[in-house]
């Protein structure tokens, strides 16, 4: 059996416990890291290579609450906490970072986004599908406007009872499995960022269709399409708060959505360590097993220190942000923290495995493609960087 498919089981392979975990926080994380040892580890090849997921896995989040966790329990939803979302997708990266990204973006920038900007009759008709059965994309990026988010080229105009969307999107993230789109556009081109307003469009609606799939470097199981909108026309009540306010309702989003690209580093770090020191334990060279080196055990050490790191800033943005207390400095550190732990970690877990972690029959190899991202997506590492000098020195 393959490296790549075997599931991790082996607790003795990570770093310390979770001793910053309440008992039903512990048990909800052991139960999503069952799933994906049990579920999405045996697959996790095959869609790799495939770039799709495997037939049936979306469902089965559904069915085991991850796509619903801060939705509430009257709405079909498991009543979760923001926290809960970070462990959820922290445990699934730890097998496969391609559908812990897919549970990310859906729960921390969509979901989030409804709960907070919709009124009443849209959180009644929305929510409950997206915790039932239907995935969410969140669609800011264009070609234009990458880490200049609000350089949107898209345009909403008004029409008799709603708005027509002429534009093109770049980049996003669960395009092909999605049932509804946070889309952002331009209303009022003269007022800048204060024009752009936010509308939830569904698929199937005429003018707009899924374009080009891109094919990429890591996560690959991970649809990443653009969107073209084509005289789109969605009704008015499909507009998410109220005109001019996207600008606001994309930071908060992006805010929330930094942590959970933190807990997907710091999974897929926390997967890579555990197949470096297994191997290490395995790998026998000048008949002892290579873990038994100095040089080993000080690389798997440092991985180790790294993580734990890692570990205590997304837990604790994420605590912050639970609390009602300011995280925006906290969640571009744990981004941009993460993401480099993660790159360093997966870059070590192929030394490790040294021959074997070049080839694709070895797991090491795709946690070091799935990592680069880390530092591209919600933010590059220099936007993170400006975000942080801006509030540290005042």
């Amino acid at each position: 059996m393959p490296e790549a498919l075997i599931p991790l089981s082996d607790k003795s392979h990570f770093p310390s416990p979770l001793t910053q975990l309440t008992e039903e926080e512990r048990m909800f994380y052991a139960t999503v890291r069952q799933f994906a040892q049990e579920t999405i580890a045996p697959a996790v090849r095959t869609m790799d290579d495939e770039q799709q997921f495997a037939p049936g896995l979306v469902n089965k989040l559904f069915e085991l609450g991850l796509m619903g966790i801060e939705i509430p329990e009257a709405l079909g939803g498991a009543g979760g906490s923001f926290f809960d979302a970070v462990l959820a997708i922290e445990a699934i990266a730890t097998v496969d970072p391609a559908v812990a990204v897919l549970v990310d973006v859906h729960n921390t920038l969509v979901v989030n986004a409804i709960r907070r900007w919709a009124n009443e009759d849209q959180k009644q008709k929305w929510l409950p599908k997206l915790a039932a059965d239907t995935v969410s994309a969140y669609a800011l990026s264009e070609a234009g406007s990458g880490s200049d988010a609000f350089a949107l080229q898209t345009r909403a105009g008004k029409v008799d009872g709603g708005y027509r969307l002429n534009g093109r999107k770049l980049w996003i993230s669960n395009a092909r499995e999605a049932g509804v789109f946070l889309v952002f556009a331009t209303l009022d081109p003269a007022a800048g960022y204060r024009g752009i307003t936010a509308f939830l469009v569904e698929k199937g609606t005429p003018g707009f269709s899924v374009g080009r799939k891109e094919d990429k470097l890591g996560i690959r199981a991970s649809s990443t399409c653009e969107l073209l909108f084509d005289n789109c026309v969605v009704p008015a009540t499909n507009l998410l708060g109220e005109e001019g306010k996207g600008y606001k309702i994309a930071i908060e989003s992006l805010n929330e959505g930094r942590i959970g690209i933190g807990a997907q580093m710091l999974g897929l770090a926390e997967g890579a360590w555990g197949h470096a020191a297994r191997y290490a334990k395995e790998r026998r060279q000048f008949g002892k097993p290579i873990a038994e080196f100095q040089a080993v055990q000080f690389a798997l050490a440092e991985m180790a220190t790294e993580i734990e790191a890692a570990k205590l800033m997304v837990y604790n943005a994420a605590r912050l942000k639970d609390a009602g207390q300011l995280y925006v400095r906290e969640a571009a550190m744990t981004k941009y923290f993460t993401s480099h732990v993660a790159e360093r970690v997966a870059s070590q877990c192929v030394e490790v495995f040294g021959g074997n972690g070049f080839v694709r029959d070895y797991p090491a190899e795709k946690y070091y493609r799935d990592a680069k991202v880390g530092k591209i997506y919600e933010g590059t590492s220099n936007m993170q960087l400006m975000t942080i000098g801006k509030l540290v020195l005042g």
